[in-house]
């Protein structure tokens, strides 16, 4: 084997190497044990929450043009007296919360 092969070679791997990496990458997934407990630490900077879940699976979701795999979950908390409950959706790639609505 001659050296030019050999460099050749190596720079083939290096370079699908560096694709595979990108590739996986792209695809991981946050957990939805860490989404829920970045949420709660936000509700938590307002007052003690009561209760929480989320989903463990991401399921797709869709509003308007924008198209996400999410995860979706709640928090409840007493104010005043009173039990508020909300819904949250968050990214699953990015753990972003897309939306928090009062039910």
């Amino acid at each position: 084997m001659n050296w030019k092969s050999f460099v050749a070679g190596a720079a083939a791997g290096i370079t699908a190497g560096f694709l595979m990496n990108e590739a996986v990458k792209r695809n991981v997934s946050v957990s939805a044990e860490s989404v829920l407990a970045k949420v709660k630490r936000a509700f938590k900077e307002d007052g003690p929450i009561d209760g929480s879940w989320i989903q463990m699976k991401a399921e797709p979701y869709q509003k308007h043009a924008i198209k996400a795999d999410v995860y979706r979950g709640g928090i409840s908390r007493q104010r005043n007296g009173q039990l508020q409950q909300f819904e949250f959706i968050a990214d699953a790639h990015t753990g972003t919360v897309i939306d928090i609505k009062l039910i």
